[in-house]
């Protein structure tokens, strides 16, 4: 310990600026494109009429930015071991190197700044993904049940009812224990929950296409390549290109989520459903003699898109957390991963002694979830107006 120097206070915060120049440089060309073409971007440029909106907007472009440009931010590999760099305080210099380890060193000598940093790609990999899959599964299985009702609707309710009536926690633990993957059970589940995007969209371009084979046969094309090939990487893990792929206990997690998320989003949009299905602009499509499945996509599905948004922020929010307690419970992800919750776990062991490990990864959790927080407010005060 005696040969390694530190920085002062002042070289610290520099340096992690310095870090993330690239996220700076991303971050103000994105927003300064956003704010000039704001009138034209819809939903999106109107969340830059308040401060809550920019905030939430800056949050999770950060992390985002962050997660995309990792191995250029961190200045370690997250797996490498100084074992002189052991629990060093914020600012060690490795004596090796010569980088600093801007936040310290954890129980295993890695660095607390770059585990943060490549923590940040772990968590924007699942949970945005897993909550879009859940959303397909949720709004497919919604609208169904909100348009035709009946025993469809009895049937659909009574299994969502069923999951949710499950201790969250309970399910989780059950679907990513480490036995679990030595049965056929997330393969199976993984295999009939990733067809529902592909489902999703051949219906979708179907009934607005159906009378326009020029379009529809690409697109239908495309959608099954491109759905056959995603489908193959997370199932299979049969990518050719090896671009798309999840690990066993990564697969564990993601099908997890989804199978705990589905029956929220089916409840809001069956929900959604039954009370947009009687308005008048759905009559005037069943006058006309539309079918059923175009209704629910191109009539009532549209209306529904507030909720839905607002929904999809807070529950990616929720995901990450959900996320972090698996982490912190050892579940999950490998026990060397630099997700937040497993650093926090470990680093939660040796408080008293040292706190500084747990100290990035826990605000790293918190801004994230407080940045989706207020993207959600925002889209929820502007779907209000509207």
């Amino acid at each position: 310990m005696g040969t390694v120097e530190y920085l002062t206070v002042t070289q610290i915060v520099l340096g992690v600026l310095a870090r993330f120049w690239i996220v700076w440089v991303a971050l103000g060309l994105v927003l300064a494109a956003s704010f000039t073409f704001k009138k034209r971007l819809g939903l999106y440029g109107q969340l830059f009429d308040s401060g809550v909106g920019i905030a939430g907007v800056v949050l999770c472009l950060f992390w985002l930015f962050t997660a995309m440009f990792a191995s250029h931010i961190s200045p370690f590999n997250p797996l490498m071991q100084i074992p002189v760099m052991k629990d060093v305080l914020p600012g060690a210099i490795d004596p090796a190197s010569g980088k600093p380890f801007l936040f310290g060193g954890d129980k295993l000598a890695r660095d607390v700044f770059s585990r943060m940093v490549y923590g940040s790609r772990i968590v924007l990999a699942i949970a945005p993904a897993a909550t879009a899959f859940a959303l397909m599964v949720g709004i497919t299985l919604g609208l169904a049940a909100g348009y035709f009702g009946g025993r469809i609707d009895t049937f659909l309710s009574f299994l969502a009812n069923l999951v949710l009536a499950f201790p969250v926690i309970l399910l989780f633990y059950l679907l990513v224990t480490p036995g679990i993957m030595d049965t056929p059970i997330p393969y199976a589940m993984a295999g009939l929950f990733f067809v529902f995007p592909i489902i999703f969209f051949c219906v979708l371009f179907y009934t607005r296409f159906r009378h326009r084979p020029e379009r529809l046969y690409p697109l239908l094309a495309v959608t099954l390549v491109l759905g056959g090939w995603v489908y193959a990487g997370l199932v299979f893990n049969a990518d050719p290109l090896n671009l798309i792929s999840l690990a066993p206990n990564e697969l564990n997690i993601f099908v997890a989520v989804v199978f705990a998320s589905s029956p929220g989003v089916f409840r809001i949009v069956r929900g959604l459903t039954m009370d947009i299905k009687t308005r008048d602009y759905v009559a005037a499509a069943q006058t006309r003699g539309e079918r059923p499945w175009y209704i629910m996509l191109w009539e009532i599905l549209p209306n529904a898109r507030g909720p839905l948004i607002v929904d999809t922020c807070l529950r990616v929010g929720y995901t990450t957390i959900l996320l972090g307690t698996l982490g912190y419970f050892g579940l999950g992800l490998a026990p060397e991963s630099p997700d937040w919750g497993t650093a926090i776990k470990d680093a939660s062991r040796l408080l008293r002694s040292a706190i500084h490990p747990a100290l990035p990864p826990t605000i790293a959790l918190m801004s994230f979830v407080l940045g989706l927080n207020l993207l959600a407010d925002a889209l929820r005060e502007q779907s209000l107006k509207d």
